[in-house]
């Protein structure tokens, strides 16, 4: 048996809790990890209200909270060869078994050994965060020299999606609260700040012309509210709203596989990428660090080490 944090329905905080479990069985191309470090993903609230079904909606409650991970393999499925017992990986926990739980099933293929020099915590954030940013920018593939408009760039995703542009030579503008907004300067980014001013306004005092590429981490209003920014639609990026594509855009379309996870633990590595972790929470304080993200507030990372 093994502890767990989730919840028994859909709906708010009050439907959270920690239960114990069996420790999940690899199935053919899983595997069986010791969770060490879980990264804490806006994704996490949003499957506890159900407001992304077509993820968890075929679940049995209850249902275990996170998608993403760093621990030690206990034991492998059929069919893994390429990962072993007693590795140290990290990855996605795409078939329901979740991540804020001491023991977690990861398929394989959604999995990559952790080199040994990466923190378990670092890399508890590459699944989500990390690999959300590398999909933004290759799918804009923007030349050197372009301007980027990260909408929602406080955030873990946000900072890391900054940090790997400006080292592709482009030029960064940020939009978010001004609370994050020294966050935001200290990785080069121009900041443009929805809590003093037209956002739009501010963004055209630097790129006249508009911006050559847009990733939305936001959606909703703050989506359309910068979208014309963008001068060609078909370079607005949204990972955090379908209705994109009404505005010319298109959706993040991800790839979750081995390469893209070893792709940013290798950045980390050379210095490229620190996930700018602002937090670390205890296992028995997971609901404190889901809230702490759930408000929007949140610069940078939080992670839970258990």
């Amino acid at each position: 048996m093994s502890r767990a944090f989730g919840y028994r329905a859909f709906g708010g905080p009050e439907v959270q809790f920690y239960f114990d479990r069996p420790d999940p069985r690899p199935g053919d191309g899983e595997i069986l990890i010791q969770v060490r470090a879980i990264g804490v993903a806006r994704i996490d609230h949003m499957l506890r209200s159900g407001l992304v079904r077509a993820l968890n909606g075929h679940l049995p409650f209850p249902q275990v909270m996170g998608m993403e991970a760093a621990g030690d393999v206990l034991a492998v499925g059929t069919g893994v060869t390429d990962i072993t017992v007693g590795d140290a990986v990290f990855g996605f926990a795409l078939s329901g078994a979740g991540t804020y739980a001491q023991t977690t099933l990861l398929p394989a293929a959604n999995a990559a050994r952790k080199p040994e020099a990466l923190p378990y915590e670092w890399a508890a954030t590459i699944p989500v965060s990390g690999t959300t940013a590398l999909d933004g920018l290759d799918r804009l593939d923007l030349p050197e020299g372009s301007t980027l408009l990260i909408n929602g760039v406080g955030g873990s995703t946000g900072q890391i999606t900054a940090q790997l542009a400006r080292a592709r030579g482009l030029t960064v503008i940020g939009t978010g609260s001004d609370s994050k907004r020294a966050e935001a300067e200290a990785l080069g980014v121009t900041f443009a700040s929805y809590t003093v001013g037209d956002v739009v306004e501010q963004v055209r005092d630097v790129a006249p012309a508009g911006v050559d590429g847009l990733i939305d981490l936001v959606g909703g209003d703050s989506l359309r509210s910068v979208a014309a920014l963008v001068t060609d639609a078909r370079q607005l990026l949204s990972a955090a709203d379908v209705a994109v594509s009404e505005l010319g855009g298109e959706y993040l379309p991800r790839r979750l596989d081995r390469a893209s996870l070893e792709t940013v633990a290798a950045l980390m590595l050379n210095g490229t990428v620190d996930p700018r972790i602002t937090r670390t929470f205890s296992f028995d304080q997971s609901a404190e660090a889901l809230a702490a993200v759930e408000t929007g507030h949140t610069a940078g990372k939080l992670v839970i080490a258990v």
